[in-house]
């Protein structure tokens, strides 16, 4: 559990970077008049958050920080994740991490020591083996 919420962290460093250089783009685009509460500004910064993490486990099947603590997120054949079960597995996710992280603790409590958004979306995130 650990190595994930470590994962996680990394993950959200390098996503906040990125959200951080989109919201630059946008003040410089809009001469500074660009506002939180535009519906465009939220539909991009949702969307550049999504295709982030579903970009990362499509390709590899590994976030950068996935990658660092030797994570993998797979189909339960051992099989890459396909687009629905990203897009399933992120949108799980929301909930689950925003409700208290309930989601995520699910794992403590689960035989296979999975998420909530996992056995939702037939993922699991497999430990890899140190080269």
């Amino acid at each position: 559990m650990l190595r994930r919420l470590a994962a996680m962290f990394y993950d959200a460093l390098l996503l906040v970077a990125v959200l951080l250089i989109a919201v630059a783009l946008a003040l410089l685009l809009s001469s500074g008049t660009f506002t939180y509460h535009n519906p465009f500004f939220r539909t991009l910064m949702f969307l550049l958050c999504f295709l982030f993490y579903t970009w990362f486990w499509l390709h590899g099947g590994q976030t950068l920080g996935m990658s660092t603590w030797r994570m993998r997120v797979q189909r339960r054949d051992g099989g890459p994740i396909t687009l629905w079960q990203a897009v399933l597995r992120f949108m799980l996710a929301i909930p689950c991490l925003a409700l208290g992280g309930l989601g995520f603790f699910w794992m403590l409590l689960d035989r296979d020591r999975q998420t909530l958004y996992d056995r939702l979306s037939h993922t699991v995130m497999i430990m890899l083996p140190k080269k």
